[in-house]
């Protein structure tokens, strides 16, 4: 059973009431609940948080462990140095998230520090990216 660490940074804790027609108007922990239903075969577990070195701990806490890392850091795409260093640091693979397509907003959402660094990326598909990543770890 493969184990899968999905990370959300910044502001995904309010998917549901945060711009619903960019986001839509599911919950994230509605849609992991049908995640896990999707995948009974691998083990996946959740985290969230609005705080940049709490992210880099958890990616540094699983980093070695897990089969596949999932991450949607939000805002921190776009800024962190330092969120890019810790997935350069750990021997698992990461792929990088985003639920709305970043490419259609603002230019300053075009362009991601993680990118480099991750195994792959999946924007624009809404929550179904997770799935889509879910998906691509099982089949390393």
């Amino acid at each position: 059973m493969k184990r899968i660490q999905i990370i959300n940074g910044p502001n995904l804790n309010l998917l549901g009431k945060r711009e619903p027609t960019v986001y839509g108007s599911q919950t994230f922990e509605a849609y992991f609940e049908e995640l896990k239903l999707l995948f009974p075969d691998a083990e996946l577990s959740y985290f969230q948080s609005n705080s940049e070195g709490e992210l880099i701990d958890k990616i540094h806490e699983v980093g070695f462990s897990a089969d596949g890392i999932v991450l949607n850091a939000g805002a921190y795409t776009h800024t962190s140095v330092a969120i890019a260093d810790a997935i350069r640091s750990i021997t698992t693979p990461v792929i990088e998230v985003h639920i709305s397509n970043v490419f259609k907003r603002e230019a300053f959402r075009h362009h991601s520090y993680l990118s480099e660094a991750c195994k792959g990326c999946i924007v624009g598909f809404g929550m179904d990216s997770y799935r889509l990543a879910v998906n691509a770890v099982l089949n390393f």
